[in-house]
């Protein structure tokens, strides 16, 4: 049963029992994203199932949920800038044209990607980039993702 937390992300992680989960924020779960063609991408959930959207969560929470998107991006970035050179940038993007609960996308880009794909959204690679195996997140992203945490304990002044 080791697929069942997808089928419910975010109460998987409310259970402890989501795998991708790199640390519990005010508003949500800063998560590794399942692909990683684009090393470092990650994913903030909101920590209710039933918020679809962000007009939903009352003026606090919504503070809350983009002050946690922006300091997620914020430890993407630095980690990515120490890991990789050729680093340039994060996206930040709230879209939820496919999952039915809020969520924001934390895309990583690099200097070595496609010309083709530089300057256009990461939902226009090729769909190949999206199912590839070589692409899925796995072992060899451990270190990335302790980057991704440390980063984000530093942001948040705690420590683990």
């Amino acid at each position: 049963m080791a697929e069942d937390w997808r089928r419910d992300r975010i109460g998987s992680a409310l259970r402890g029992a989501n795998p991708t989960v790199l640390r519990r924020l005010d508003a949500g779960f800063a998560v590794i994203g399942d692909v990683q063609f684009l090393p470092g991408y990650a994913v903030l959930l909101v920590d209710d199932p039933a918020v679809t959207r962000l007009s939903e969560l009352p003026r606090a929470r919504r503070l809350a949920f983009l002050s946690d998107m922006e300091r997620l991006g914020e430890a993407v970035e630095r980690a990515c800038g120490r890991l990789d050179p050729a680093f340039r940038r994060v996206n930040l993007e709230i879209l939820g044209n496919t999952d039915p609960f809020l969520h924001a996308h934390v895309w990583p880009r690099y200097a070595w990607e496609p010309a083709e794909s530089v300057g256009r959204p990461v939902w226009l690679y090729p769909p190949e980039h999206w199912a590839d195996p070589s692409h899925a997140l796995g072992p060899r992203h451990d270190a990335l993702r302790t980057a991704v945490g440390e980063e984000l304990d530093r942001l948040t002044g705690s420590a683990g």
